[in-house]
């Protein structure tokens, strides 16, 4: 592959993550309109501290995704057909083993959250209500991280997007039609959701026998549970694991930050990530395509197109992150307004403008550095990373900041804490990918 046909490559795998990535943060946006529209700023917190939980929770188990689309893309370089199905085998059984783990604890795992999280009374009663419905959406969740991965592992990432985008276009007709026509506030948001992941998983399943039904070989127990391939496989997905919980863990300890400082600073400081959401899935679809494409030349042994396929995402990662900083920089107001019609809510965010526009130019490093080391299953490296970057650098530098500056200080260290992840994933490259 010359540079311009590697250049297509990384644009027909990135365009479609894109377009399905925007639908995710489009749906979180109509879920803090819907909730930004009512009666009470409550429903907002609600809906970041209910979300909070999910993300903490799924991240135990994202590692799914992750690992899947690492094993299946570098399986898909060597032409190994039996570890492309076994594969994706593999992380199903695991997404069966963890619905019933999620669903048994689900009491525990709500008893828990609700003495962890700070917020009023009402923003807690609104995120239990939520946490009750959404819950059930657990096993197509899990299992659609399973067949996400592996399809982008097969180099197609036009079956995600066009299971993200039904699944989204479902959830969000369905939250507008619980919310404002039926009058369900947030449970009508969290049923939308339910049905919605079924609906997604629902249309992976009919892909995978219409398009994939090649690759669907026999199961043989032996092979399933093969010591040396299992081995490798928890061994990787554990660091991934770890990983996972540690960068949603420093979401939630961002949310639970700005919670302690009242309902308003928590409203704000959810309608201004939103804007980081934004970004990092239109990132995130570069990145999507580095973790195939490295994956694939991993498994191919092909280093010098490993090395430029890095290169060429860190330039197209630069070129969309330069027009969302002029955006941000130009139209703060009318973004915020878009989310929440409250004009308390406008003037307590216009001191934090400036975080707004620096995130994408701080932010995007990181974002690709995660689909090449997941690509190359490089999971210890990315573990490492995200220990210093998130304990040795965001913890040590909100504890510090937060008391002298409040919500600047807890603004600060998160956007230290990506700076950390970008530059320490740099340093560790050399060794960890390109070896």
């Amino acid at each position: 592959m010359k540079q311009p046909s590697l250049n297509q490559s990384i644009l027909k795998l990135a365009i479609p993550n894109i377009i399905s990535n925007i639908t995710v943060p489009l749906l979180g946006l109509v879920d803090m309109v819907l909730m930004g529209h009512q009666d009470s700023i409550a429903y907002i917190g609600a809906i970041g501290l209910g979300g909070t939980i999910f993300s903490v929770m799924y991240s135990i188990f994202s590692f799914m995704r992750a690992g899947t689309t690492g094993f299946t893309a570098q399986a898909y370089g060597a032409n190994d057909r039996a570890e492309i199905a076994y594969s994706l085998y593999r992380s199903l059984c695991i997404a069966l083993i963890a619905t019933v783990l999620v669903l048994s604890l689900q009491d525990a795992v709500e008893w828990l959250s609700m003495k962890l999280l700070h917020g009023s009374e009402e923003v807690l009663a609104y995120t239990a209500t939520y946490f009750h419905v959404r819950i059930w959406a657990a096993p197509a969740v899990l299992c659609l991280y399973a067949f996400n991965g592996w399809y982008i592992g097969m180099q197609n990432t036009t079956i995600p997007m066009i299971i993200a985008i039904l699944t989204n276009v479902v959830n969000i007709i369905l939250s507008i039609v619980f919310v404002n026509v039926m009058g369900m506030g947030v449970t009508g948001v969290a049923l939308g959701t339910v049905i919605a992941q079924y609906c997604g998983l629902l249309t992976a399943v009919i892909f995978l026998f219409a398009k994939f039904r090649y690759h669907l070989i026999p199961i043989r127990r032996v092979i399933l549970l093969q010591r040396d391939k299992l081995k490798r496989f928890f061994s990787v997905n554990a660091d991934f694991m770890i990983r996972s919980i540690l960068l949603v863990l420093s979401i939630a300890y961002f949310n639970n930050q700005s919670a302690k400082l009242g309902d308003d600073m928590l409203a704000v400081n959810m309608i201004l990530m939103q804007f980081f959401y934004i970004f990092s899935y239109f990132t995130d679809g570069f990145a999507y395509a580095g973790e195939a494409l490295v994956g694939r030349f991993t498994g191919a042994g092909d280093k010098p197109q490993l090395r430029h396929t890095v290169k060429l995402l860190f330039i197209w990662g630069f070129l969309i992150a330069l027009p969302f900083t002029v955006l941000y920089a130009l139209f703060p107001d009318w973004f915020i307004g878009l989310i929440s019609d409250q004009p308390e809510i406008a003037v307590q965010a216009q001191p934090y403008h400036i975080y707004m526009i620096a995130i994408p130019l701080i932010t995007f490093a990181a974002f690709l550095w995660d689909g090449v080391y997941i690509g190359a299953t490089a999971a210890r490296a990315i573990r490492n990373t995200m220990l210093i970057s998130a304990l040795g650098v965001f913890l040590p530098a909100s504890l510090i900041l937060m008391p002298y500056f409040g919500n600047h200080g807890l603004w600060v260290a998160f956007l230290l804490f990506m700076v950390a992840r970008g530059l320490s994933m740099t340093i560790m490259a050399r060794k960890a990918i390109f070896k």
